[in-house]
């Protein structure tokens, strides 16, 4: 079982910067994979980033590739995502998501524990 609680979102103006955080307990998340998702008003939960367990294995969405960065501290039991460059359509609630496996996931059918989300708001 793992819980997961994000903080860091907010208010940011357009060619910011916010760092995510994704707080998780329980013993299993050194060897899960973890996602972090986003759901704009009207809109489904679309991926954004992925993790494995070891950091070795990394996939971005298109439209965040080259201004986020997810990253892990298994010692700390911490997810993060930097995005940098925000723009007004990253706006959105961001979820931090979490399995049991070795594998790069990329679907949100493949998570299993879910935060319960942090609101990120860029004005232009």
């Amino acid at each position: 079982q793992v819980q997961l609680v994000e903080s860091g979102g907010g208010l940011v103006q357009a060619g910011g910067s916010l760092r995510l955080s994704c707080a998780a307990s329980g013993r299993t998340f050194s060897s899960s994979t973890m996602g972090w998702f986003r759901q704009a008003p009207g809109k489904e939960r679309e991926f954004v980033a992925a993790i494995t367990w070891s950091g070795s294995s990394i996939y971005y969405a298109d439209s965040v590739k080259g201004r986020f960065t997810i990253s892990r501290d298994n010692a700390k039991n911490t997810g993060y995502l930097q995005m940098d460059s925000l723009k007004p359509e990253d706006t959105a609630v961001y979820y931090c998501a979490a399995v049991a496996s070795y594998r790069i996931l990329l679907r949100r059918q493949d998570y299993v524990y879910w935060g319960q989300g942090t609101q990120v708001t860029v004005s232009s």
